[in-house]
């Protein structure tokens, strides 16, 4: 009997370590040490940790909007940061800004233009991304009325408007109430649905535990464990946000 396929790796991280210098009078801060991951394409991939782990650093490596000073981080075999890795990510930052004065379908339009999308083809790339994100009834309202969670699903609708093969959301849950996580949530798993590969940050464990097919701990910029997200939490479920105390030094009680 043959083995089972090895799954193809989306995303690839080796040996990659990041240092930042306050100031030249300062030693540099490394925020990743040798961080080694390989992200299956298909699944939907979770970095954990404390904050100062190097779970946005990491993202932003792959996304290449930093450089590593050490090791390479590779996306579907290209080099993170070049062109061929670029096309093929779509990233939601934390804590996103858009322009206040632009409205919904304005700002999906100007975002695929950025992508190389043009004319009818992004008029209904437009109008299906914003049914897709519940915004449909506020295509004509101007971003800077959103709620939080309206920003953050029109914050997810940009990053998948070129249609991207990796999808990176930094905190994306942060600040949602719980409706607004249910409908992120919706979104997420719909990404996933569609054959997209998601990597995603977060503090909030329970929507991790709900969507993540694996799971990365960091601390200090170092790789504590990786694994399914069963190997975590058990077949009882509900217990990643215990394991995540009993490491640091926490209690679910």
């Amino acid at each position: 009997m043959s083995p089972p396929p090895v799954p193809t790796a989306a995303v690839t991280l080796t040996g990659v370590c990041k240092e930042f210098r306050p100031s030249w009078r300062r030693p540099p801060v490394r925020a990743l040490d040798a961080l080694t991951l390989s992200i299956p394409a298909g699944q939907i991939f979770g970095l954990i940790g404390p904050n100062g782990s190097g779970k946005s650093t990491a993202l932003k490596i792959v996304a290449g909007l930093l450089s590593p000073t050490a090791g390479e981080c590779r996306v579907f075999g290209d080099a993170a940061g070049s062109a061929g890795a670029k096309a093929r990510l779509g990233f939601l930052p934390e804590a996103p800004h858009f322009p206040r004065f632009l409205t919904a379908r304005e700002f999906l339009l100007y975002c695929g233009e950025l992508s190389g999308l043009a004319g009818g083809e992004l008029a209904g790339r437009a109008d299906e991304l914003l049914a897709w994100a519940g915004l449909a009834g506020a295509a004509e309202r101007a971003t800077g009325t959103f709620s939080k969670g309206m920003a953050q699903r029109l914050g997810v609708a940009q990053a998948v408007v070129h249609a991207p093969d990796v999808v990176l959301l930094d905190e994306p849950a942060s600040g949602l109430d719980p409706v607004g996580v249910r409908g992120l949530t919706r979104l997420i798993r719909g990404l996933k649905q569609d054959g997209r590969t998601v990597v995603l940050t977060s503090h909030f464990l329970p929507q991790i535990e709900e969507v993540c097919d694996r799971v990365a701990l960091l601390h200090e910029g170092r790789l504590l464990r990786e694994g399914a997200v069963g190997e975590f939490v058990g077949p009882a479920g509900g217990r990643l946000e215990r394991f995540y105390l009993d490491q640091f030094g926490g209690s679910a009680s």
